[in-house]
């Protein structure tokens, strides 16, 4: 990996003729992607764009969607595309920390001796699938926290390291509440994104259902190695994104907290805690992965604006008066969108 100077933080350095090269490679691995996704997954073009965006920018996304919207299975579709070792955890509510991370047991070593030895448990991948990550008591989501965050798993005293990229895709009903633990914010906030899987269109379910009832198996082509997902999670963060564009960014998660000087009034009234610094950091990272997917060399306002719902919302806790109001985060984001205008002479076109 190439050391960048003060010049490409800042995002004031266009990127060189290699780099360009590589941002080319990107856009057509992002179509070939989606072709082959969609041999069995109809539409839903946005969350895989997002889900890709995730990926380059070294993210991790829940997506948020009621039964049989093929949450799953898009996901294991998309580990089949991807030339990565994928794990799937089914969270229940007996589920275990060491189920997760692994565990020591006693094994007979060498020369008659008893010791012990670890074994490693479904964490140790590189795509990892956790199916209804809020069935299981927050004692156990938590067993992911330092994995999501550090890329290292600790058990009995040891610390073990994770294979790069790690990537961790969660699911979650957010209709059925009984007998499931809310993920706390600590846990939240480790997501780059909170995506909404939504119903597919009239079109998009007559042909799921053709596809679905016959005798129709799609062969799917391997597009991306790990080798190639590390360069362009690199790449991105030589992606140019000026000032201005990382300033809006940083303006939106800062409206967003109530004690900020900048907050909107219906902040003030409706939220108890906004978005930390965490949430400006994904805003920029995943305008400069976003970019790169659409085939453009730099990050602009446009990147930004088209993140900000679900990089905020999960981030924004709503206060009693909010609640009782019905106020929703989504909604709210989209009035901080429209109250934190962004430098009119410089905005571009996504």
């Amino acid at each position: 990996m190439r050391e960048n100077s003060g010049k490409e933080l800042t995002g004031s350095q266009d990127l060189d003729q290699a780099d360009i090269e590589m941002a080319r490679e990107v856009g057509e691995k992002r179509r070939k992607i989606l072709s082959e996704i969609q041999k069995v997954i109809v539409g839903q073009v946005g969350v895989l764009d997002l889900i890709l965006v995730s990926l380059f920018a070294k993210g991790h996304c829940l997506l948020v969607g009621v039964p049989g919207l093929a949450k799953t299975l898009l996901i294991r579709t998309m580990a089949e595309v991807f030339q990565l070792k994928f794990n799937r955890i089914q969270f229940t509510p007996d589920l275990m920390p060491s189920d997760i991370t692994g565990t020591d047991i006693l094994d007979e070593m060498l020369e008659g001796r008893r010791g012990f030895r670890f074994i490693r448990g479904p964490v140790f991948s590189q795509i990892l699938l956790a199916d209804e990550i809020n069935r299981t008591p927050p004692k156990t989501q938590a067993a992911l926290l330092q994995a999501m965050q550090e890329l290292h798993v600790t058990a009995g005293g040891q610390t073990h390291s994770l294979e790069p990229p790690f990537f961790v895709l969660a699911t979650q009903n957010p209709v059925e509440q009984e007998g499931t633990y809310p993920l706390p914010e600590a846990q939240l906030d480790r997501f780059m994104f909170e995506i909404r899987v939504d119903y597919p269109s009239l079109t998009e379910e007559s042909e799921i259902v053709s596809q679905t009832t016959s005798d129709y198996i799609p062969a799917l082509k391997k597009i991306l190695d790990g080798e190639h997902i590390l360069a362009f999670q690199e790449l991105v963060r030589r992606v140019p994104a000026a000032p201005y564009v990382v300033d809006y960014g940083v303006s939106l998660a800062r409206a967003s907290r109530p004690t900020d000087e900048s907050a909107p009034d219906f902040v003030r009234s409706f939220v108890e805690w906004g978005a930390g610094p965490r949430a400006s950091q994904y805003l920029i990272l995943g305008a400069r992965a976003r970019a790169l997917l659409h085939g453009r060399y730099a990050a602009s306002i446009e990147d930004v604006r088209a993140l900000a719902e679900p990089v905020l919302r999960h981030r924004i806790l709503i206060n009693f008066r909010g609640q009782a109001e019905g106020i929703d985060t989504a909604a709210l984001v989209e009035r901080l969108l429209a109250a934190v205008k962004p430098p009119v002479e410089t905005t571009e076109a996504a």
